[in-house]
């Protein structure tokens, strides 16, 4: 049989005037491998004076800062360690918080009490309860002070079942209004508190740069003026300002993320490289903190990304000599999800460098919280990190927790809003989020003035995201991914087909929702909702901006219905400006709804007058995002002169004005690509960054991190081929012991090598006979895995030997190539052993594959 091993991926953000000067930003991956790198020692020492001090509107109280001294006095080593340590709800039990006395606590993505998607809002209380308690409980450690629990309500309380999720902040740069985003937050800080939490991961004020980003939907603009003005006004809505109920009892922590440059990367890579210029930095990138952090936000959480090569977790000069010392935050650093562990030299159980650098409390998931607080005990012992550092770290986090309250204000079961389950997707909070809904809509095309549409008609419903409230989500809904859910999942939520259903059937019109658009009556108008599905972060990664390339589906609904004669509306689900230009083609107008969250029925608010024909609601929606003209061009922002986009930055029609779209666009996709594709490196010496490596049983999956490894029946140790330890042998020691796999922890795009007639080619030799298949897979999810069997090509020699298989293989599988998870993973049905090394993707040369498929 097969030996599939189809196993879950292994899956583990001034004035105009002043911003003008250097808001042009191109990269290239030439550029990221010439730039000089800028780290401490080579910052001038006029560097800093591109940042400015700021005027932070919650001012030092000397009451404050001295019961953190009198506090921090009294702590042991041990206690102010703890401090520093955040795991997570699915990695600690009551008793080790008793133990610990841990300063914070996280709830990751689709992480629940008890492990229940289907948590009640006492449910989340309860564990919020339980933990308060064991963190004040002395019996133990000897500590009395409270722990706080944070989590990502990044459009709404989006973890729990029944909240109002508002429209992603991509969405919300399109309303282009401030104190909307004002009264989002304020609903959204009543819905976390209702849950017993105190803290949440919100904004993220990062300035795309790139829409390739898999991020780019948690971005409010690609204008850092935007950025800035929505960051104050959801920092006040979440805290309250300054002079007026500041992290009162209607109030959570805010958390602006993530320091800093995450939104410009080379490429959109997640978690990649930015390599701006400091002004540039400052310019584009900080605009975000700067209104955030005037406004008085209290945490900020540190980024994945590099700053021309340094991860910004380790580097010093962002952390503190920029961020605390010249701006003046005098809050706590938080860490992302284990990013201290990429710091060159750490792991995630060992990291004095990112303490050393500024970070105050570690994210530490997974079961490395623990060997990371002993270690962090040990390395102040050891003077590795000092006793100073250390104390001003556990300094902020208790000068931020007085500030909040939390030594002084009820435990959370007995908090003003707790438990209180009507607050939960309350009738005012859904109406904030119809009205967002409504502004967000942007009207590309209106081509003889279809809309908008009178709702006495007959009306057909069709495409995936019709009645679809999980794709209108988007990632970050419920699960971390946004998959997996239903509109079960959604209580008191409308899919925009609801919505159009109870506006059309009030008017006595009539509706039809066929998802594959066949219909049993002619329809006056068929709107189509199609886009992208469900993604977060770096699963969200692209390589060009072509919706839906080489599998055409929504397109072929769209030419469909126009074939038939029926005016087409399409109304697009995206996180990100797409390349669309068929699809705008074959519509008579086209809506850009982005990701509108739970309250689906603010589309038929603006799509459909009243009954007796008034206009209840224009388009007041603009493009915060410039729209690509191509599906290869990216440096199209604001302010950029590289290229002019189809669509500019604030575009956005209104009823009645003159659609610009109305002639036929360009179609033609060119590959410029596939000439221009050098090889793909997955192992050359060693594996090749993202990708990682580990040996995977039944049982377990073990990560090879050093030149030996033993897992089950799976062995492994590096060789010498060329040079030192530049291939590696693996040993399968009995039958069906496991595979042998290279993977990433977030999908990658590699459309570009399907299209450029691409090979997976590797270097190998048998050391021993082949007696059973042998399977090379490439994978792209739980069900989505193609497997071809190589015992026939392998040749029983001893001598290297190179093997090239036609991607054309896997695509004829079903292979999505846009989500690959797995490029390569090899397993043996029987004992087998066999060195490899060299293993990449070559384009342009299927024509010499040795298995070779003919286009179908």
């Amino acid at each position: 049989m097969n030996l599939k091993f189809n196993h879950a991926l292994m899956l583990g953000a001034t004035s105009l005037s002043m911003l003008l000067a250097g808001c042009s930003q191109s990269t290239s991956d030439t550029e990221a491998k010439t730039t000089t790198k800028i780290a401490d020692s080579s910052v001038s020492a006029n560097a800093i004076e591109i940042w400015p001090t700021l005027d932070i509107a919650i001012k030092r109280d000397e009451k404050i800062e001295q019961r953190v001294a009198d506090i921090l006095s009294t702590m042991t080593l041990a206690q102010k360690v703890a401090q520093t340590i955040q795991p997570e709800i699915r990695d600690i039990t009551l008793e080790d918080m008793r133990t610990y006395g841990f300063g914070s606590y996280l709830n990751g993505g689709g992480a629940f009490p008890n492990g229940d998607k289907h948590a009640k809002p006492s449910d989340w209380v309860g564990l919020a309860e339980k933990m308060y308690q064991a963190s004040i409980d002395d019996s133990i450690d000897g500590s009395t002070i409270p722990t706080m629990w944070g989590t990502d309500a990044v459009h709404g309380h989006n973890n729990v079942i029944g909240a109002t999720l508002f429209p992603h902040n991509i969405g919300l740069g399109a309303t282009h209004n401030p104190e909307l985003i004002e009264d989002i937050a304020k609903a959204t800080a009543e819905e976390v508190l209702a849950t017993g939490i105190d803290w949440i991961f919100a904004p993220t004020v990062a300035t795309v740069r790139d829409d390739r980003w898999g991020r780019t939907y948690e971005g409010y603009s690609e204008d850092p003026e935007i950025v800035r003005d929505y960051s104050a006004s959801i920092v006040k809505g979440l805290q309250g300002s300054a002079n007026k109920n500041f992290l009162g009892s209607r109030q959570v922590i805010s958390t602006v993320k993530h320091f800093i440059g995450d939104g410009g990367t080379v490429g959109g890579d997640d978690q990649g490289n930015n390599i701006a210029d400091e002004q540039t930095l400052f310019d584009i990138h900080a605009q975000g903190y700067v209104g955030g952090l005037t406004a008085g936000a209290q945490t900020v959480m540190a980024s994945f990304n590099s700053w021309n090569g340094d991860k910004v977790h380790g580097n010093r000069y962002l952390l503190t000599s920029v961020l605390k010392e010249r701006m003046g935050f005098d809050g706590f650093v938080v860490g992302d999800w284990n990013g201290h562990g990429q710091i060159p030299s750490c792991s995630n159980e060992s990291c004095p460098q990112a303490m050393n650098a500024g970070l105050d409390v570690y994210m530490v998931p997974t079961g490395a919280w623990k060997p990371l607080l002993e270690n962090t005990i040990a390395q102040v012992k050891s003077g590795e990190i000092s006793q100073a550092r250390l104390d001003d770290a556990v300094t902020r986090i208790l000068r931020v927790k007085l500030r909040a309250g939390l030594f002084d204000k009820p435990a959370p079961a007995e908090r003003v809003l707790s438990g209180n389950k009507d607050i939960i997707g309350s009738p005012e909070h859904r109406a904030v989020a119809r009205q967002a809904v409504r502004e967000s809509l942007v009207l590309l095309k209106n081509h003889q003035q279809l809309l908008p549409l009178s709702p006495n008609a007959n009306v057909l419903i069709a495409g995936g995201g019709a009645d679809n409230i999980g794709q209108q989500s988007g990632g970050w809904s419920i699960t971390w991914q946004g998959t997996g859910n239903t509109n079960q999942d959604f209580p008191g939520g409308t899919s925009i087909y609801q919505g159009i259903e109870q506006a059309v059937t009030q008017a006595n019109g009539n509706v039809e929702l066929a998802v594959d658009g066949k219909f049993t009556q002619q329809p006056d108008v068929a709107i189509v909702v199609f886009g992208e599905q469900p993604y977060a972060e770096g699963n969200g990664d692209l390589d060009n901006l072509e919706f839906q390339r080489g599998n055409k589906t929504d397109l072929a609904l769209l030419k469909s219905l126009k074939d038939q004669g029926i005016p087409v509306v399409s109304v697009f689900l995206t996180g990100r400006p797409l390349w669309v230009n068929p699809e705008l083609n074959a519509s008579d107008a086209f809506v850009v709804a982005w990701l509108p969250g739970t309250e689906g029925a603010g589309v038929a608010d603006v799509l459909f007058t009243s009954a007796n024909g008034d206009i209840q609601h224009d388009f007041k929606g603009q493009l915060s995002f410039s729209w690509p003209n191509s599906p290869t061009q990216t440096n199209i922002n604001r302010f950029d002169k590289d290229d002019t986009p189809l669509l500019p930055y604030g575009f956005g029609l209104h009823y009645g004005e003159k659609s610009t779209l109305d002639m036929a666009l360009s179609e033609q996709v060119a590959n410029e690509n596939a000439q221009a594709l050098t090889p793909l490196a997955i192992y050359d010496r060693s594996v090749q960054a993202p990708w990682k490596m580990a040996l995977v049983t039944t049982e377990k999956s073990a990560t090879v991190a050093s030149s030996m490894l033993e897992n089950g029946g799976l062995k492994f140790r590096t060789i010498d081929r060329r040079v030192q330890e530049d291939a590696f042998k693996i040993d399968w020691l009995q039958p069906n012991a496991g595979q042998v796999r290279i993977y990433h922890d977030f999908l990658q795009d590699l459309r570009s090598y399907t299209e450029a007639s691409s090979v997976m080619q590797f270097d190998y030799t048998l050391n021993s006979a082949i007696s059973a298949p042998v399977w090379l897979q490439i994978n792209c999810g739980e069900t989505c895995a193609s497997d071809i069997d190589l015992s026939a090509h392998l040749k029983q020699t001893q001598t290297w030997q190179t093997l090239s298989v036609d991607l054309a293989c896997f695509a004829q599988s079903a292979t999505d190539f846009s989500k690959i998870g797995i490029p390569f993973a090899l397993s043996s049905e029987g004992p087998l052993s066999l060195s490899l090394s060299d293993i990449r993707i070559v384009p342009n040369a299927a024509n010499k594959a040795d298995i070779s498929c003919p286009a179908e």
